[in-house]
């Protein structure tokens, strides 16, 4: 769907696109009968009258947008987006003035409805797709807006954009071999949603390295909270036999889990290892310090940035693959308990 133009509007209307110009901004020297014509044409195209006009030139807006569709209570909590918009906004500011759009939505429908929005008002050059998902209603989407797009996440055919990623069994095969190296024989993976494409491409790693490593795999999925985390931690350590070491999506997972295992009796790390997925400060406060696969998210989010500035601009953008995620071992893992 191309973008409404000035002349778009003038063509249709019969007027020159200075009257176009005159009737959307609210300036005289154009006559009323004209003007509501205009405007009238303008809107059943698609126009909203919140609108900067001068997007219907077909200049750019000098902004980009990301939608977050995560519930605000885990959002606040969660570390990874805040390093995330870091990257972004270190990519934009010093290079290009461009601005970020930035909107929450725990809704999919909703989340739909922002990008048709911004489109139709022209508040954004292009988007940021995060938390890619198995039926992703968002890439027909996307490519029936004709909207500029980046998608950050494990790289899909038929998306019509470029992805950028990284090599998540990378950390979680790191992770699996040293829990192994320590005698651990049975390890429990907290995860996030299942329906998230990067929470499978972990779940697939982690049957797999527990396999190869003889090591009997528990897995359970979660919303990111340490509310539900807390939860998983409790059934896990309520089973008979119970796993030596737990493997949590997130860092906030990790500090619930660390905090339930103590409250059940369990000691860190004697009776159970805790290793975190993305590095943070949270986990270097909490005692001991938090084993953690570190992933650069600030690069991340830099990198994304960059692809879609140069999607917007109308180059043809690769698939960019960020560094790969490692293990940082620290006070959180030990030896497997004896028996």
């Amino acid at each position: 769907m191309r973008r409404l133009t000035i002349a778009d509007i003038a063509r249709e209307a019969g007027v020159s696109t200075g009257s176009v110009s005159y009737a959307l901004n609210g300036k005289p020297g154009v006559a009323e009968d004209t003007r509501e014509r205009i405007l009238r044409i303008a809107a059943d195209r698609g126009w909203r009258p919140s609108s900067a006009a001068r997007a219907l030139t077909g200049k750019r807006t000098g902004a980009i947008g990301l939608v977050v569709d995560r519930p605000a209570r885990v959002l606040g909590s969660e570390p990874f987006f805040m390093q995330f918009v870091s990257g972004v906004q270190s990519e934009l500011g010093p290079r290009s003035r461009v601005s970020l759009m930035l909107q929450v939505s725990d809704d999919r429908e909703t989340e739909l409805g922002i990008y048709r929005d911004w489109w139709a008002e022209r508040r954004v050059d292009g988007v940021l797709l995060t938390d890619l998902r198995t039926e992703d209603s968002r890439a027909e989407l996307i490519r029936e807006l004709g909207l500029p797009a980046v998608a950050v996440g494990p790289p899909q055919s038929g998306w019509d954009m470029p992805f950028v990623w990284s090599k998540d069994a990378v950390g979680i095969h790191m992770a699996i071999e040293h829990l192994s190296f320590l005698g651990h024989r049975s390890v429990a993976r907290v995860a996030g949603p299942k329906e998230l494409l990067h929470t499978q491409e972990r779940d697939t790693a982690f049957r797999t390295a527990a396999q190869e490593a003889g090591i009997h795999p528990f897995l359970l999925h979660a919303d990111y909270s340490g509310e539900e985390a807390a939860r998983a931690t409790r059934s896990l350590l309520a089973k008979e036999p119970r796993p030596t070491a737990l493997l949590n999506d997130n860092d906030v997972m990790a500090v619930a889990a660390m905090g339930t295992a103590r409250e059940m009796g369990f000691d860190v790390p004697d009776d159970l290892s805790v290793i975190a997925w993305d590095d943070s400060p949270l986990c270097g406060i909490v005692r001991p310090v938090l084993t953690a696969v570190a992933r650069n998210i600030a690069e991340h989010g830099r990198l994304a940035a960059d692809a879609l500035l140069r999607v917007v601009a109308g180059e043809h953008v690769e698939d960019l693959r960020s560094p790969d995620p490692v293990l940082t071992p620290r006070g959180t893992t030990a030896l497997a308990p004896r028996g």
